[in-house]
């Protein structure tokens, strides 16, 4: 069996990766078992330089915040802004701090300096404005939405003016409120003034697309992009407040659903402006259901992948990675009796491997997922297998 699994075995590269695939797919997602080490974000900006240079992809798209990725953004295509302040406000859930973010923002900079637009890689943010203790306040994509509808389409059609978003919306920290995610009392998601706004967003979304034939004749499709990106952020982000304030047992359930199916809206924009890879966590990008327990219950919802893989079919694909040790993190030798333990026996420190031809080279039953011993590294479920497309796989995990 040993010797089956070394067959299946070949180098981390773009190529390897192509081989494995019936065709090139607009959307390549590499996920990743856990998130802040810097060696993986490293393997993720090798991966993309090969596709970059060897495959024709112009686009990156991460797990991090939509609206301020338009930051990162208007800097490696125009230079807008400095490297220090697009890492510190142009990335979420801390992700700006890493040294491999930064080079993998110089890198695509230094790749644009000098290409005619067309030709310049393009980044994105595929997250909602969402952390873990709570959404933003809508303003941005609301105010932003109507400021286009605004400058664009007779008075006449808003449904409300700008002062009237801003009486609604109040103060941002009612919004931020962090105790609302355990506490759905303390959430403003189904106030009065939440609901009007629900309206409003809805009413400027719709008339984006009702007036699409001359907005798209009067402004540049950078700007048109970004007004649907606007519009859709900010009626999830309503619709993502309002189940904040709920209190049925389906309300943890909605919300992990709703960042979801934000970032499967984002990756379907992302695909229709053409071939992109995509990183973020293998539990948003795989093609089965994820699970989690939180607030003492366990959770089932759809991934962003598994989403936008039923409306791409054979144009998205699925790399996941899976992990030997990080001992930093009290994560040691996996077990000789798991998928992690049985590539850990390779001599490679990283390779990748073909999923379908390792599980036919695996014993039958399968074996049993690996235990994690810590909550922020999630194991590989070997029953996935089959619905996987490569599998990266990383022996060591060195202290970032």
């Amino acid at each position: 069996m040993a010797t089956d699994i070394k067959d299946t075995a070949h180098a981390v590269e773009a190529a390897a990766v192509m081989r494995l695939l019936p065709t090139r797919p607009r959307l390549l997602a590499l996920g990743e078992p856990t998130h802040g080490e810097d060696s993986l974000l490293e393997l993720r900006n090798e991966l993309f330089r090969d596709l970059v240079e060897q495959h024709g992809y112009r686009a990156i798209a991460i797990e991090s915040d939509c609206l301020r990725g338009l930051l990162v953004d208007d800097h490696v295509t125009s230079g807008a802004g400095s490297l220090d302040e697009v890492m510190e406000h142009g990335f979420s859930h801390g992700w700006g701090a890493s040294a491999a973010n930064r080079d993998l923002v110089r890198w695509m900079r230094t790749h644009n300096d000098g290409l005619p637009p067309s030709e310049r890689l393009r980044f994105a943010g595929i997250d909602g404005p969402l952390e873990i203790s709570g959404a933003a306040s809508p303003r941005q994509a609301l105010t932003a939405l109507h400021g286009y509808l605004a400058a664009r389409v007779d008075a006449s059609l808003l449904p409300c003016t700008a002062d009237t978003l801003g009486r609604l919306l109040g103060a941002d920290e009612r919004w931020t409120e962090p105790a609302a995610m355990m506490d759905p009392t303390r959430s403003i998601g189904r106030s009065d003034e939440a609901g009007e706004l629900r309206l409003y967003a809805d009413d400027m979304t719709a008339l984006l697309a009702a007036q699409s034939p001359q907005l798209l004749a009067a402004t540049s499709p950078e700007d048109w992009d970004r007004a649907c990106l606007y519009a859709r952020t900010a009626v999830g982000l309503l619709r993502y407040h309002s189940w904040t304030a709920d209190t049925s047992p389906a309300r943890l359930t909605r919300l992990v659903g709703l960042r979801d199916q934000m970032m499967a809206d984002n990756l379907l924009a992302v695909a229709a402006r053409g071939p992109a890879l995509v990183h973020a966590h293998n539990a948003h990008l795989q093609r089965e259901k994820s699970s989690m327990r939180m607030g003492g219950a366990p959770l089932e919802w759809w991934s962003a992948g598994a989403l936008a893989s039923a409306r791409l079919g054979e144009e998205y694909a699925f790399v996941a990675t899976a992990l030997g040790t990080i001992r930093h993190q009290g994560v040691d030798t996996p077990p000789p009796d798991t998928v992690e333990g049985l590539l850990y026996a390779l001599p490679e420190d990283r390779c990748l491997v073909d999923p379908r031809r390792l599980a036919a080279a695996l014993a039958t039953p399968l074996p049993a997922p690996r235990v994690s011993p810590w909550f922020g590294y999630a194991p590989l479920d070997p029953a996935h297998l089959p619905t996987i497309d490569g599998l990266v796989f990383v022996g060591d995990v060195p202290r970032s």
